[in-house]
Formats: C-alpha cells, structure tokens, sequence
C-alpha cells in the first residue's frame, strides 16, 4: 500500500445483506433442479389436479418415495412455490403457480426454462476450460435437457405471439402467407416455429433447417405427427447454406447470435430472399448498451450468454460471438454489412425482440 491509499471501510450491514442474498441464489440455484425433479415426477401436476396434499399422499398418487416427496415439498414452500398448512400438515400449488408449472398451452408456462438453466449448468465444467483456453463448445456438444429445454421454453412464446402478433407487425407478410408465400425457417430445431407456421397458414410451403442432426430428425417426426408433413421439409444444413432460393419470408428465432458467422449468414438470407421479401430475426429482448440489460431478464440471458450461447458461436468458423444480449444495433450492423437496407424493431415481448429485415 502506498502513502496514498487508504483502507476501504466495510459496511457491515452491507456485507451481511450480501451473505444472506447469496444463501437465496444458492436455494435458487438447487431449486432449479427441484422444479426439474417436479415436472418430471409429476409432482406440480398431481398438487395442480388433487389440490392441497400430505407428502404420503403426493408420494402414493406419483409413485415415488414419501421421503423425497417430504422434502421436495418442504424446499417449495420455503421458496414459496407452494404454500404449507402447519395445522392440517398439507401443500397446496396455488393456482398462479399451477399455470407456470402444469399449464403447456400457457405463455407463462416455465418448466422449459428452468430445463435449458439446469443442463446449460451441467456442462459449466466444460465451460470453465473453454474460457481459460479460448475454445468453443458446440450446440450439439450439449446434454439434451438444453436441446429439449430450448424448444420447451421458447415454444410457448411462439405459440402466444407468432401467428396473432408477430407475422401481422410486419409488413405484407400475413397476406402473403394466407396467399401461399415460400418460407425458409433457418435454425429451426426441434421445428416448432416451422410446424406451427404451416398449421397456421397451409396455403404455404416451409423448409426448416438446422445443422443438427438430431433436432432434425425430431423435426421431422413432429412434422408427421402434426400432419404437416406434405408442406414442409426440414434438411441438415447450416445457416449459411441452406437451400432454395427466391423466399417470400426467411425466419431466424433465436438462434442469430449462437452462430459463428452471423454476417455470412445474413449474406446468404440477402442471396435467398426474394427481391420483395423479408426476413424476420426474432433475439432475445435487449437493448443496446450493457445498462440497458441489467435487469432480472438481462441477467439470465447474460448467464446462458455465458455458458451457452457465446461458446456456440466460439465453437465455429469466424466465432464473432455476438452474445445473447447483442441489442438490436449489432443485429443492424450484421444485416447491413450483409447488403440489406431496411432494419426495424417490429415487436417486442418482455423476452424478445422482432426485427423486420428487407432488402
């Protein structure tokens, strides 16, 4: 220390405020795999159907061990998941929380996004050498519970917004899908965007790609199983190849800022839409300085950012990784480095923005 510096004084209430809201985040984090356990035993939907519960009989009605029960449902009412009677010994899901955890048809429906935090948290071993070495790792790297938590989570949104909201805030797109228009959805996944865009406009013809093969082959299947199956085709490929030409409507849901080379992809887009055409970005809701983001939002999608989505891109050729929380300037940027000449915010959700891109 030199004459200069002077020791910094420690608030000690400032201190101890911190402690005790670091020992929440730990419940908070190990509530993450709780909410899991839940969906997966079943046990939000036997609290949401049966109403208030003892653990023997939440145990009984799930087929699982009282003890595990006990405890499980101790843990949700300390985090005020579920509500505890002291006299009558009983859990009760109140019914708020019964559509955040049992409702799928919900926009609000949360188990996908407490699936995609659990699994990205599995792989943080990885992550931890991928950033002393500079490294990536690759979507398809990942456990399943991001893949399947991914579409989990994000298909509610869609299912909420796409066709009523989303599609109708841009520009003659609606009109030209009831038509009959061509659609390239570009990193589809498991293809819910793809498949419910067909079920809503069958008049139109869909390619879905992604370059994984796995969530290709869910594609897939989906597809048959949602009778959609004769308008829309999903094929292996990344975004800076997938084929055909000449789109009316060229889509991208959350998947811009995962990828290596975001510019050469938008090139691509610029290639493979029409001349009158749009292409549709939707990213994560963020604004366009780190102030703007630092927010409850801001700061999950700054975690998966981290342990996700940056080592994603880092994982391919060009590796700009853009981050979660790029902000609607950088996705300008991309696009009119690409060629395009019109850019604007079209949409919002608390969770995402909708940026209408043309040529």
């Amino acid at each position: 220390m030199t004459t200069t510096d002077t020791p910094t004084e420690v608030d000690h209430d400032k201190l101890m405020a911190f402690v005790f809201r670091a020992v929440d985040e730990v419940g908070a984090t190990l509530n993450c795999a709780l909410v899991v356990m839940g969906d997966r035993l079943g046990y939000y939907r036997s609290l949401a159907e049966h109403g208030p519960s003892t653990p023997r009989e939440l145990a009984e009605r799930t087929r699982t061990d009282e003890h595990y029960a006990r405890e499980w449902l101790n843990a949700q009412a300390a985090g005020a998941y579920v509500e505890y009677d002291a006299e009558s010994g009983r859990y009760t899901l109140p019914p708020e929380q019964a559509i955040a955890l049992t409702d799928e048809s919900s926009p609000a429906y949360l188990p996908g996004f407490f699936q995609i935090a659990h699994g990205t948290v599995r792989n943080a071993p990885r992550i931890i050498e991928t950033a002393r070495s500079g490294d990536g790792l690759g979507w398809h790297e990942h456990n399943t519970d991001v893949h399947v938590g991914c579409e989990r989570f994000f298909r509610t949104m869609y299912n909420a917004h796409l066709i009523e909201e989303w599609l109708p805030a841009l520009s003659g797109v609606a009109d030209k899908l009831r038509s009959g228009a061509s659609v390239a959805d570009v990193g589809c996944g498991h293809g819910a965007s793809t498949i419910l865009m067909a079920q809503a406009f069958p008049r139109s013809t869909f390619v879905g790609s992604d370059y994984h093969e796995a969530s290709i082959a869910t594609a897939r299947q989906r597809a048959q199983d949602a009778g959609v199956a004769d308008r829309v085709r999903f094929e292996v490929n990344p975004a800076g190849s997938f084929t055909g030409s000449g789109y009316d409507l060229v889509t991208m849901f959350d998947c811009l800022h995962d990828m290596g080379d975001p510019v050469g992809a938008a090139r691509h887009v610029r290639d493979t839409v029409a001349e009158d055409g749009t292409w549709m970005v939707v990213e994560p809701a963020a604004g366009d300085h780190v102030e703007d983001n630092l927010n409850p939002v801001g700061r999950a999608y700054y975690g998966f950012s981290t342990l996700l989505c940056t080592p994603s891109s880092l994982a391919q050729d060009v590796g700009l990784a853009l981050g979660t929380q790029a902000g609607p300037q950088r996705i300008n940027d991309v696009a009119t480095t690409a060629g395009f000449t019109s850019f604007r915010v079209a949409a919002q959700t608390p969770f995402n923005n909708v940026l209408e891109i043309r040529p």
